[in-house]
């Protein structure tokens, strides 16, 4: 697999579980409340969700993916929980 081909793979992979998270709201909501006190946990979270679902994805890469999303109710979600985000 060349880099570039990694590297689709993972963001491919930050996006699918990024659709999986939002289409769960009590997930989505549980995820957020940990953000607000435990940013570096919610964030492992979910990289073991990805894990869990077949989604290997790293932080750097559950971060890259949230900071190139045009989507305001995500972006106030990254302003609240930004300490370990």
């Amino acid at each position: 697999m060349t880099t570039s081909n990694a590297t689709s793979n993972a963001s491919d992979n930050a996006a699918e579980l990024y659709g999986r998270i939002s289409n769960d709201g009590e997930l989505t909501q549980s995820l957020f409340r940990q953000a607000l006190q435990d940013p570096s946990g919610a964030l492992s979270r979910i990289v073991a969700l990805g894990e869990q679902a077949g989604l290997p994805v790293s932080p750097e890469e559950v971060k890259a993916h949230l900071a190139g999303l045009d989507d305001g109710a995500t972006k106030q979600w990254l302003i609240k929980a930004r300490g370990g985000l």
